[in-house]
């Protein structure tokens, strides 16, 4: 995994939704960050090497992210695993309650400190020259003499302190007893305190502990530190140690052997070496040479020894994960397939620790750009391609930041089989790839400059005049349309360049004739695309969502602009329909047969109307017979019905004299009657008096 290249570690990421203004701020703060780290932090590379050097061996490494104000700028320094102290059970930096830095700092570099007002102006003395445990030890492996140093020993502590004055209030007022997040500095000989400062950002009313440390592991551990190879293969590599120190020993012994002579024996001349085709002089007591010297029966190296060093070290690198892949031995025609899988296999633990790094670069790209956004100048320290200087600040408020790495391909040769693999893919199926962008990172994963000018793509096209995109056509240069551009218009320029035969004899008679009249045909319906969807947005009158506000769209406004669409749409084919019609009715009138034809029509027409004329007349004369012969019906009727009426007028006049004339008789009688009743009344009183007086 490629960890920083040469045109710098970071690449940016846009939060939210992706906005042309957002764009350009990323491009400025990918720009910036990657000359902060490559130009302006001259220490970032060493220090990062430094870390990836260290972090296998002792298995945790760490970084250390501040802004520095003796330079007046942010840093990033390596930290070995020694020179962080936590508490026993902390699990991670974010959790641990004590963090302490043992820093090492000349007289020189606290007075500037003391200067700057960083530490406070205490006298110190003179340093205390001891060294620790584990800074002999180091120095005796490396093959250092380490006698004394002369530099401070400072341990900055991120502790979580109550201090007395400054204590954490509920909201009443009251002290809660809350531990806040602190950095005390103290010089550890003299005890005494250099600094004491808040360690969360003064407007948080959590009080969140500003982080300033990350951790790099190699192997995750049991506790708060990483496993690195030591622990992991120590044995394995101290046994082999061994084991090569005694095959070594008896090659030595077996080629100069030592052993006894006799004690008369003389060889004239020292004792030094013989030369080779040198004879020396010899004087022998008795006997011959071989009587008067015994060589010690030395062995050469043992071959059980050899194989059991070779397994040592097979094991140990399949423990490691650090076997040796013999790429050469695989056959060139071997399925792309089964290539990763090999590649897989033999990376897979390296992977994770790199994706584990990936990681860990990215919290530490986190912090770097908050403190750029925090403490650097206003302006770019240079004139940005695009958009002001002024305009640094809220740039990194727009963007996040991360490893341009890639944790999912950990060498080159995994990343170029994964896009030959691509490649393959796309053979079968080109029409669902984008080769021209495929192929560009294909040339930028094999690390050759200028691939944007190699191998343009779509997205690197702007707005221009529909004569320029027929140039860029031509040439082969990638064309794209955009919605605010005159569609009607580009259409019309592109297809006339399509219609005219001089140029399109000279297309033909090119080997790229069809695809360049295929990318002319292509871009015409890009334009026809846009030009549908304005017209859609003219007929509903209002501007549809793009495709990265449908994502976030709720499912019942995506509905309403789908029937809104829907509706617009058949209003447009309506519309489109009747005008195809009118132009052809209008094509048609233009044919003299048709013209014929239409008199012929015409003709019969006007034989159709006249026999409808005539009915009509025939109908209404007919109407007029009715409605007379009606009329008299009506006539009779209305005479019979005066007769009837008549007749029953002089029945009843004759009916109501007579019932006068009976009831005057009736009258009359009764009147009569009455009469003779009251005269016989009469007469009986006229009766009754004389009976009295009788």
């Amino acid at each position: 995994m490629e960890t920083f290249p040469a045109a710098g570690p970071v690449k940016t990421q846009i939060l939210g939704k992706d906005t042309p203004i957002k764009e350009e701020a990323s491009a400025r703060v990918r720009e910036d960050m990657n000359y902060q780290l490559t130009e302006v932090m001259v220490e970032y590379r060493p220090e990062h090497e430094k870390l990836l050097w260290n972090l296998p061996l002792s298995g945790s490494a760490f970084k250390k992210v501040y802004y520095d104000p003796s330079i007046g700028r942010q840093v990033a320094m390596f930290i070995p695993a020694e020179d962080i102290v936590v508490p026993y059970g902390a699990s991670n930096l974010e959790r641990a309650e004590r963090v302490t830095h043992v820093m090492r700092k000349t007289e020189n570099e606290i007075i500037k400190l003391q200067e700057a007002g960083f530490y406070s102006d205490v006298d110190l003395g003179e340093p205390s020259h001891e060294l620790d445990d584990i800074e002999k030890q180091k120095a005796e492996e490396t093959g250092m003499s380490a006698l004394q140093d002369d530099r401070y020993r400072i341990l900055e502590m991120h502790v979580d302190l109550d201090l007395k004055g400054y204590e954490h209030k509920d909201k009443d007022g009251e002290p809660t007893g809350i531990a806040l997040p602190y950095v005390v500095t103290v010089e550890k000989a003299t005890a005494k305190i250099l600094a004491i400062r808040r360690n969360w950002y003064e407007d948080d009313e959590l009080h969140i502990k500003r982080q300033h440390f990350v951790h790099y592991q190699y192997i995750p551990g049991f506790g708060f530190y990483g496993y690195g190879l030591i622990h992991l293969i120590g044995g394995y590599a101290k046994s082999a140690t061994m084991l090569i120190r005694q095959l070594v020993d008896a090659g030595t012994l077996s080629n100069l052997p030592g052993g006894l002579k006799s004690r008369g024996l003389r060889v004239k001349g020292d004792d030094t070496p013989i030369a080779p085709g040198e004879f020396r002089d010899v004087d022998v007591p008795s006997g011959s040479i071989r009587d008067n010297i015994l060589p010690l029966p030395y062995k050469e190296p043992s071959q059980v020894l050899f194989a059991l060093f070779q397994n040592i070290v097979q094991e140990g690198r399949q423990f490691a994960s650090a076997g040796d892949m013999n790429v050469s031995d695989m056959s060139a025609q071997a399925p792309v397939g089964t290539t990763l899988a090999i590649l897989e296999r033999t990376l897979k633990v390296m992977g994770a620790v790199q994706a584990r790094m990936h990681y860990s670069m990215r919290q530490e790209f986190r912090l770097l750009k908050a403190i750029i956004a925090d403490y650097t100048p206003e302006e770019y320290d240079y004139e940005p391609v695009d958009g002001s200087r002024r305009a640094k600040k809220s740039d990194y408020d727009m963007v996040a930041v991360i490893p341009v790495s890639d944790p999912n391909a950990a060498t080159m040769a995994q990343k170029i089989v994964q896009y030959q693999a691509a490649l393959q893919l796309a053979q079968t199926a080109p029409q669902l790839y984008n080769l021209p962008l495929l192929h560009r990172q294909m040339i930028e994963v094999l690390g050759i400059k200028n691939a944007a000018k190699l191998i343009p793509i779509e997205d690197d096209a702007k707005a221009t005049d529909p004569v320029q995109e027929n140039q860029n056509v031509l040439t082969g240069k990638p064309v794209k349309a955009f919605i605010e551009q005159d569609h009607q218009a580009h259409i019309a320029v592109h297809t006339s360049m399509l219609q005219n035969p001089k140029i399109m004899g000279l297309v033909g008679q090119t080997p790229q004739g069809q695809a360049l009249v295929a990318a002319m045909m292509a871009h015409i319906n890009e334009h026809l695309a846009y030009a549908y969807r304005k017209e859609v947005e003219q007929t509903v009158g209002l501007l549809l969502p793009t495709e990265e506000q449908e994502k976030n769209m709720a499912p019942e406004v995506a509905a309403q602009v789908a029937q809104l669409a829907a509706q617009a749409s058949t209003r447009m084919t309506q519309q489109a329909q009747s005008m195809a019609a009118q132009q052809q009715a209008q094509q048609q009138a233009q044919d003299p047969i048709v013209q014929m034809q239409q008199q012929e029509l015409q003709i019969k027409m006007q034989e159709l109307q006249l026999k409808a004329q005539k009915q009509q007349i025939d109908a209404a004369a007919k109407a007029d017979q009715l409605r007379i012969e009606e009329s008299r019906i009506a006539a009779q009727k209305e005479i019979a019905a005066m007769q009837v009426g008549a007749s029953a007028a002089a029945a009843k006049d004759k009916l109501q004299k007579n019932q006068l004339l009976e009831g005057t008789k009736i009258g009359a009688d009764i009147a009569k009657h009455r009469a003779q009743m009251a005269m016989q009344a009469a007469q009986r009183a006229s009766q009754k008096p004389k009976r009295e007086r009788d």
